[in-house]
């Protein structure tokens, strides 16, 4: 398949701050001080940091929001070495202050046995061939893995780890879903309400393979949870300690926290205890954590203890960026304006309202989602240009 690109005719204003600074900023705009850097095991990373500490009295004031975007890159998805190379070089194209990594959204359920066919995507979703978990016995099947050696876990260790080393300047996330999202996808049950998973043909609802055998679906969490933290303490594990060097994760509950996939009881017993155990793992890298589609309820996650909020201001049950969660918030314009049939002028507009919604708050600027791939250059040069 055709890697979908974005062309983009003109370069980038070059308003920010040196790019040695940017790691160091994010870090400062997210927690008020430099965190703890994991992936500072290359001296030029440590000299970064620290001309940026010996110059901050003589610079400009420090900006008060950091841009960024993200697409999938259908084509490129299933090669570390492309997927880095289409990543680094979006985002150098766009010049985007900090990175979210997008890998394909499959590649969790692939590392307990999901198979979809790389050649048959449905939007950016390859089609399912045949699901993990077939049936509520199925559960007892997912045991813990090891990152290290898994295939699909160790190739995105790889990618991360590509990107660091040809991104050194800019805070690097790397997608994690949530073990409840990861359950869920292995089962090829959707993860937003209404959705429909491509090659599904799944006879039981997500209500049912949670409920039936309570300790089953317990326990296969579990073995997710302890997987996907070991994953993200190598995402955020110096290079030199064998690690890729990261400086976080993106953390993502998918729809799970809408009532119409999964009722509020259940997330709270089957999400937020093993949302814990992935979050305790990151240590001291940086968290931004993302609540998708609609109703999605931001406000059960200001006492999680990340550092930044995504949510879609756009969508139906969900409230405005200005909302004092007393949280970093990411945000700004509607994801699906970025189209290439979308509207560059709505999302000028749109950012603007919110840059005059928040003043004087530090916060992220990006779209609600994912932009579409391919993305119209037009309506991410607005992004880019904003403020």
């Amino acid at each position: 398949m055709a890697v979908q690109t974005t062309a983009v005719p003109d370069a980038p204003t070059g308003s920010g701050p040196a790019p040695a600074d940017r790691r160091a900023e994010f870090a400062v705009l997210l927690r008020g001080t430099p965190a703890l850097q994991h992936g500072d095991a290359t001296q030029q990373h440590g000299d970064a940091t620290q001309q940026h500490n010996d110059t901050a009295e003589h610079s400009d004031p420090p900006r008060r929001f950091l841009t960024s975007a993200w697409q999938h890159f259908v084509g490129e998805e299933y090669d570390p070495v492309r997927f880095a190379t289409a990543t680094v070089d979006f985002n150098r194209t766009w010049d985007w202050d900090w990175v979210k990594i997008n890998p394909r959204a499959v590649y969790y359920s692939e590392a307990w046995g999901a198979v979809y066919d790389p050649d048959d995507y449905v939007g950016v979703i390859p089609r399912l061939v045949s699901p993990a978990i077939a049936g509520v016995a199925d559960l007892a099947t997912v045991r813990p893995l090891d990152p290290a050696t898994n295939p699909v876990l160790a190739e995105h260790l790889t990618s991360a780890a590509l990107i660091r080393e040809q991104l050194p300047d800019r805070a690097l996330l790397q997608t994690v879903f949530s073990p409840l999202s990861v359950l869920l996808q292995l089962a090829g049950l959707p993860l937003y309400p209404g959705d429909v998973v491509p090659g599904a043909t799944v006879a039981f609802s997500a209500d049912e393979l949670l409920t039936s055998d309570p300790a089953a679906t317990h326990r296969a969490l579990a073995a997710i949870a302890r997987t996907l933290g070991d994953y993200a303490r190598r995402l955020v594990a110096p290079v030199a300690a064998g690690g890729a060097g990261l400086d976080g994760i993106f953390y993502a509950v998918t729809g799970t926290a809408n009532s119409d996939l999964v009722a509020r009881e259940l997330f709270e017993e089957f999400s937020r205890p093993y949302d814990r155990q992935v979050l305790d793992a990151v240590g001291d890298g940086l968290v931004v954590l993302h609540t998708c589609g609609a109703d999605s309820h931001p406000e059960w996650f200001t006492d999680d203890g990340v550092d930044a909020l995504h949510w879609d201001q756009f969508l139906p049950g969900n409230p405005q960026l200005d909302t004092p969660f007393g949280v970093t918030v990411v945000g700004g314009a509607n994801k699906d304006l970025f189209g290439v049939d979308g509207d560059p002028a709505e999302v000028a507009a749109q950012l603007a309202a919110t840059l005059a919604a928040a003043p004087d708050r530090p916060f992220l600027l990006a779209p609600s989602c994912t932009v579409p791939t391919p993305a119209d250059p037009a309506a991410l040069r607005q992004l880019r240009d904003a403020g």
